[in-house]
C-alpha cells in the first residue's frame, strides 16, 4: 500500500476518506467557531482551480437564520417534479456526510468522495481550506459531472463571506433574520441581516420570507445599491405578498394552505415554522416562472405533498412514532424554537416528555426562557466536541423552572423517556441538531 501525505494512502475506503477529511481540514459542525475562516480567498481559488464547476448550470441560493434549508428542500422537490436534475447542496448533516450533496434527491456516491479527495488533496493540503470550503467545491465539482439542470445551494454561515457566495444565482433567497452565531456574524439583527444580505447580487431578483423594520431598510439598502446600474430586477417580500390566504393542520400532520394560485395545496412539513417557509418557496417559485423555468402547477402540489421523499429531508417537525407521538425537531435556536414551542403547547396529549440537549456556543439562557415548564424533561449530551455537558444544562434549566434529570447519551434519555410514557403522551426530541440525530442513529427506522 502506497502512503501519501498526511496520512491519505491510494487505497482508502470510503470510511477512511471521511476521517481523512475531517482530520485535514477544520469542521464547524464539530468543533464550532475555531473551523470558521473569515474571507473568500481560498473560495475562490478553489473554484478557479476546480475550473469554475458552477457555471455549468443554474443556481439558486438560499440564505437566513432559520428556515433556509426547508425552503431549499421544497423548491428542489417542485423543481424534480417539473423535470429539472436538480442538485441540493445543504447543511449540516445528521447521519451520514453525503446527504449534503444530492442530486434529484440521490445522495452522490461513496466512490465519487474517495476519488476526488484522492485527485485533489495536493492542492487542498497547499492550501488548507475549512472542511466547508472543500465540501463546497465537491459539491459543485459533483453537480458538473452529474450534468445537472439547476442546483438549489443553501448558504452554510452567513452569507457576505459564505463560501457558497462565488456564485452567480438566477435568485437570491433570504429566508428571515433572528439571533444565530452571533460572535461571527454581529450581535444585533441589523448586523446579522448585512451579513446575510451580502448574497445579493446585480441584476439578480431576490426573495425576502419575513424582515422586521430595520433589518427590510438593510435588505432595500443593499439590494438599491448593488442594483444602481443595472435595470433593477424584483425584490420581493414574502409579507407583502402573502400567498397563503388560510391554513389548516391535518391529522397526518400535513398543512393544507389555501393560497393565491394554488387551492388545496398540502405541504408534507408540518411544523409551525412551515407557514412562512411555504410562502417564501411559493414566492421564488413565482420569481423562477418569471425567469423563464417550466414549473407547472401540478409540479407544485406534487413537490409540496411529496418532500419528504424526493429530498430525504429530515429532522423538521418529523413524526416518527405514534403511541406515545414521538416528534423530531432540529431547531436550535432562538427563533426555532420559538415555534417549536408554540406547537408543543397545542399538542393533545397526557404528558408531554422533552429530550433536550445544546451546544455551549447557542445563548442557552435565552432558548431555555422559551421552553414549556410543564414537561419533564431529559436532558442529553450530544455526540460532538460542542455538545454541552447534561448535568450543566439541567442546573441551567432550573433557573427557568424546568424540571427533568441529565443523561450521558441522547439514547439514555430517549430510553428512559420511551419507558416513562404511555400511548397518550407525546415525546419531543430537539434542542439541537445533534440531538436529533444522535437520536436517528440510535433508532434507524426514525430515517424511513
Amino acid at each position: 500500500m502506497k502512503t501519501t501525505v498526511s496520512g491519505f494512502t491510494d487505497s482508502m475506503t470510503y470510511e477512511q476518506t471521511i476521517k481523512y477529511l475531517y482530520d485535514s481540514a477544520p469542521v464547524f459542525q464539530k468543533i464550532g467557531s475555531a473551523a470558521y475562516k473569515e474571507g473568500m480567498e481560498n473560495s475562490f481559488l478553489i473554484d478557479k482551480y476546480l475550473g469554475e464547476p458552477h457555471r455549468h448550470y443554474a443556481t439558486i441560493h438560499v440564505a437566513g437564520t432559520n428556515g433556509k434549508g426547508s425552503v431549499s428542500h421544497l423548491l428542489a422537490s417542485v423543481l424534480q417534479e417539473a423535470g429539472y436534475k436538480t442538485g441540493l447542496y445543504t447543511s449540516p448533516h445528521l447521519i451520514d456526510f453525503r446527504e449534503r450533496i444530492r442530486v434529484n434527491g440521490q445522495m452522490l456516491e461513496k466512490e465519487y468522495v474517495v476519488g476526488f479527495i484522492k485527485q485533489y488533496k495536493s492542492f487542498f493540503e497547499s492550501i488548507k481550506p475549512s472542511f466547508f470550503e472543500l465540501t463546497t467545491g465537491l459539491a459543485f465539482s459533483y453537480f458538473t459531472d452529474k450534468e445537472i439542470d439547476i442546483a438549489v445551494i443553501e448558504v452554510g454561515l452567513g452569507g457576505r463571506l459564505d463560501c457558497t457566495n462565488v456564485i452567480s444565482p438566477i435568485l437570491s433567497i433570504i429566508t428571515n433574520i433572528s439571533f444565530d452565531h452571533t460572535a461571527l456574524l454581529g450581535n444585533t439583527l441589523t448586523a446579522i441581516a448585512h451579513e446575510k444580505a451580502g448574497i445579493i447580487k446585480a441584476g439578480i431578483p431576490v426573495v425576502i420570507g419575513e424582515a422586521e423594520s430595520e433589518e427590510r431598510k438593510v435588505f432595500e439598502n443593499i439590494f438599491k445599491s448593488t442594483n444602481h446600474q443595472t435595470d433593477k430586477p424584483s425584490l420581493v417580500f414574502a409579507e407583502d405578498e402573502k400567498p397563503i390566504i388560510s391554513s389548516s393542520l391535518l391529522s397526518s400532520g400535513h398543512w393544507l394552505f389555501e393560497t393565491k394560485h394554488y387551492p388545496h395545496l398540502e405541504d408534507e412539513l408540518g411544523g409551525f415554522a412551515q407557514k412562512k417557509n411555504a410562502a417564501t418557496a411559493l414566492c421564488a417559485i413565482e420569481q423562477l416562472q418569471i425567469s423563464g423555468l417550466k414549473i407547472h402547477s401540478e409540479n407544485i402540489y406534487a413537490g409540496f405533498l411529496k418532500v419528504r421523499k424526493n429530498t430525504e429531508l429530515m429532522g423538521r417537525w418529523q413524526i416518527v412514532g405514534q403511541q406515545p407521538k414521538i416528534i423530531l425537531d432540529t431547531g436550535h435556536n432562538v427563533g426555532g424554537m420559538a415555534y417549536n414551542t408554540k406547537q408543543l403547547h397545542v399538542e393533545k396529549c397526557k404528558n408531554l416528555h422533552i429530550v433536550f440537549g445544546m451546544v455551549n456556543d447557542k445563548d442557552i439562557s435565552a432558548v431555555l426562557a422559551l421552553m414549556p415548564k410543564e414537561a419533564k424533561y431529559y436532558f442529553a449530551k450530544a455526540s460532538v466536541p460542542r455538545a454541552l455537558d447534561s448535568v450543566i444544562l439541567l442546573e441551567k434549566a432550573a433557573n427557568y423552572g424546568l424540571k427533568g434529570e441529565a443523561f450521558p447519551t441522547v439514547s439514555d434519555a430517549l430510553s428512559t423517556a420511551k419507558n416513562n410514557t404511555s400511548k397518550d403522551d407525546v415525546i419531543f426530541v430537539g434542542g439541537s441538531t445533534f440531538v436529533v440525530a444522535d437520536a436517528i442513529k440510535k433508532n434507524c427506522n426514525f430515517a424511513r
